[in-house]
């Protein structure tokens, strides 16, 4: 599990200047409502920290915007206990964790009436996660509200529930996408928020606490952290990043020649010491053309590794096309035309066997197949990545790659 990122070094952002001069926030009663609210559901403290806060004088609210900075007007502040500040904390981050803005964005809602509406969905989902006891500053909503069942999506709320006449349910950009017009933009360094990439990051760490908490934890929070950990991940990115670094751990590595005088030659008298040197990576690329792989698939998933190669610097690499046979063995360059022969069953046992046999040596093998096929009983003096291309249904399951080769699935 990745560390989460680092919190703002000053999580409560300094006061801004109002027409009567600067108005502060109350700093301790917003570190006793964090501490409050970690005591309370601990499995959230990450969130609950990571969030800065900002003062907004004026405003009359306590809201979040999507890049997770608390918007606060200090006189609402200062108005609230530590239970019920830091109940609406726990609100607002629940938003951000549940991706709400996003969600909305992708419904399409623009609409004032919409947003509201929305607004009222995304608590309702909330609401099912935090007792009834849990006090807040804002107004609860929960799906009786909405005469809706418990225990649904804001989705689901949205589409069945009933719209509340004269609602302006507001939490923010954070749980409807849409910035107000004072909402300062991702990119201000005087005002930062939490990036894309630190998101990502504490939503997982957040759901990996759940996932690991002792004791009641709500279902519904259960349920969303079983989902966050177990999404299905980018093949692209996955198979992009197992093939540089087995190309980096065979490219870092270095061996000693005396083709070249070593640069400490001059230290040691009458002793020739050989220098240092990193090889050139030979990369092979198996194809497997039997008749259970489409054409379509596999020139997906080679055009794949064709473009990681490259952003290594690999400007060439062998190419074997095999079923139960190989077909072709040749140098493949960027814009080169690729033919693929084959059609048969599948043993590629050949073909990286012949590709341990290439001069000059290979030092990492590319196997694109759907896993219907024999291995090596040994593994081979190079680094193996086994692309695993999901074929036909109707097949019964293939055999695991073994366990000395780096596998990445690669759906249809």
């Amino acid at each position: 599990m990745p560390p989460p990122p680092p919190a703002p070094d000053n999580p409560v952002a300094p006061p801004d200047a109002g027409p009567a001069g600067p108005v502060a926030l109350d700093a301790t009663k917003l570190a006793a409502a964090r501490l409050w609210a970690a005591h309370r559901f601990p499995y959230l403290a990450a969130a609950v920290f990571a969030s800065p806060v900002l003062p907004a004088p004026g405003s009359g609210r306590v809201v979040i915007d999507r890049w997770w900075r608390v918007h606060a007007d200090p006189a609402v502040v200062a108005g609230a206990d530590v239970a019920a500040l830091g109940g609406e904390l726990l609100h607002l981050c629940a938003h951000v964790l549940r991706d709400h803005a996003d969600r909305a964005d992708r419904a399409g809602l623009g609409q004032p009436a919409e947003l509201h509406h929305w607004v009222e969905a995304a608590d309702a989902e909330i609401d099912d996660d935090f007792p009834p006891e849990l006090g807040r500053m804002g107004p609860r909503v929960g799906p009786a509200d909405l005469d809706s069942p418990p225990g649904r999506l804001a989705e689901e709320y949205y589409r069945s529930g009933s719209v509340r006449p004269g609602s302006d349910a507001d939490c923010g950009s954070g749980a409807h996408g849409q910035p107000a017009l004072d909402e300062p933009p991702p990119d201000d360094r005087t005002r930062p928020g939490v990036s894309r990439d630190q998101q990502e990051m504490l939503r997982r760490r957040v759901a990996d606490e759940v996932a690991r908490a002792e004791g009641a934890v709500p279902p519904g929070l259960r349920s969303w952290a079983r989902d966050r950990l177990h999404q299905p991940a980018d093949w692209r990115r996955e198979l992009a990043a197992v093939i540089r670094r087995s190309l980096a751990s065979v490219g870092g590595a270095v061996d000693y020649s005396y083709q070249r005088p070593s640069r400490r030659a001059a230290s040691v008298a009458d002793v020739v010491l050989p220098s240092l040197r990193q090889p050139t990576v030979e990369v092979a690329v198996v194809c497997d053309t039997s008749a259970s792989v489409t054409d379509a698939q596999l020139g997906t998933a080679l055009a794949e590794v064709d473009a990681v190669l490259r952003a290594t610097g690999t400007r060439s690499v062998r190419l074997l096309a095999c079923d139960d046979a190989v077909r072709s063995v040749g140098r493949v360059s960027p814009g080169r035309e690729v033919q693929l022969l084959g059609g048969g069953g599948t043993d590629l046992t050949v073909a990286i066997d012949e590709a341990m046999a290439l001069r000059p040596p290979v030092q990492a093998v590319v196997v694109l197949t759907d896993g219907h096929t024999p291995w090596p009983e040994r593994p081979p003096r190079a680094e193996v990545v086994v692309g695993l291309l999901e074929g036909d249904r109707s097949l019964p399951h293939p055999p695991d790659p073994p366990v000395w080769a780096r596998t990445v699935a690669i759906p249809r």
